[in-house]
């Protein structure tokens, strides 16, 4: 199956590799191509990102969650329809789980899915060593396919003058510069970015993002650099092979969702709706009842903590949750949504 893709690799965390795969999912919907974001690893609040960017649902690429063989399909069944997927990478490329060779890495992902790898270096406090350290990347694993660099955080035509002839001399396009500007900061808290759904300005932020990217990096050579991607000989995941439907009736699965509880993959809902159920969103901060005809309960994760107070207010959902769980309801209720 035919799939141009990009993995948005780095060096480490915090060279901007979120910001940079944020703003290219952004940019290129705004060129008009149908975008698809997934990223490495169990990330919940990256996705959250992605879907913004993209009007499709984030995605996650997890070979220690789903196994090596399930990351094509899952590929697959995220990008279907679409023009394009981009690949958000976690950690460094080559950093995986201890003591494993780097499995679960984003190069490992890079390997399973046969795809492109652009790199994304801060370049603030350095010149000509970024090439070095681009070049070393790619000599690491000559089997890993890094197809050029993104510059974040440039500040002096000089210096960009200085590493882009560098980067040339080790044979590694440059596809972009993105300048510093505070303007692109995302705030952060103790598991990562602020959530998607609790900033008032994330719509206004990722398309302030798309513009920017799309005005400082080289999206026809992008988009051709995805398009080397070979196709992938694979079947794309469906959820309903997965599961049985029995009966002819819908029970209502009720899903806490809202700013405090973002943390859920969307293959959770469409495994669910699969098996026959019908998956009702309900926000613990401000519904004051569980969704009519609830039969089961979804309490997924997120950060309740930050709305103790709201959620301890609202009495009249507490004590219809905690009705249906003491019925013996079919609850699942994990991290911070069992600490709710």
């Amino acid at each position: 199956m035919k799939l141009p893709r990009l993995v948005i690799a780095a060096p480490s965390t915090g060279q901007g590799k979120t910001t940079v795969a944020m703003g290219l999912m952004a940019a290129l919907r705004l060129a008009g191509q149908e975008v698809s974001g997934h990223k490495v690893g169990p990330d919940y609040i990256d996705a959250g990102y992605h879907c913004l960017a993209t009007g499709r649902p984030g995605r996650n690429l997890d070979p220690h969650l789903v196994g090596e063989d399930r990351i094509v399909p899952l590929l697959l069944h995220g990008a279907a329809g679409a023009d394009i997927a981009i690949v958000e990478g976690v950690m460094g490329l080559y950093d995986g789980r201890l003591g494993t060779g780097g499995f679960a890495s984003t190069a490992h992902v890079a390997t399973l899915t046969s795809s492109p790898v652009v790199l994304v270096i801060d370049v603030a406090r350095q010149s000509r060593t970024v090439a070095a350290v681009a070049a070393g990347m790619a000599a690491f694993d000559p089997t890993i396919n890094i197809v050029g660099v993104i510059l974040n955080r440039t500040g002096s035509v000089r210096n960009d003058a200085e590493i882009v002839a560098a980067m040339e001399t080790a044979g590694l396009p440059v596809f972009g510069l993105l300048p510093r500007d505070e303007q692109l900061a995302t705030p952060s808290r103790h598991l990562g970015l602020v959530t998607a759904s609790e900033r008032d300005d994330s719509d206004e932020f990722v398309d302030l993002l798309g513009r920017v990217i799309a005005a400082h990096l080289d999206i026809p050579a992008l988009l051709h650099a995805a398009r080397t991607a070979p196709d992938l000989e694979a079947q794309a995941w469906n959820p309903g092979t997965e599961v049985v439907a029995e009966g002819t009736e819908r029970p209502v699965v009720a899903v806490a969702g809202g700013r405090a509880f973002t943390f859920r993959y969307a293959e959770t809902d469409e495994l669910l709706r699969a098996t026959g159920c019908d998956v009702v969103g309900f926000d613990p901060l401000v519904d004051t009842a569980l969704p009519a005809g609830t039969c089961g309960l979804y309490l997924g994760g997120g950060f309740p903590e930050v709305y103790a107070s709201e959620l301890a207010a609202n009495r009249e959902l507490l004590a219809d949750l905690r009705g249906a769980v003491e019925s013996g309801m079919p609850t699942v209720a994990e991290c911070a949504g069992l600490l709710y």
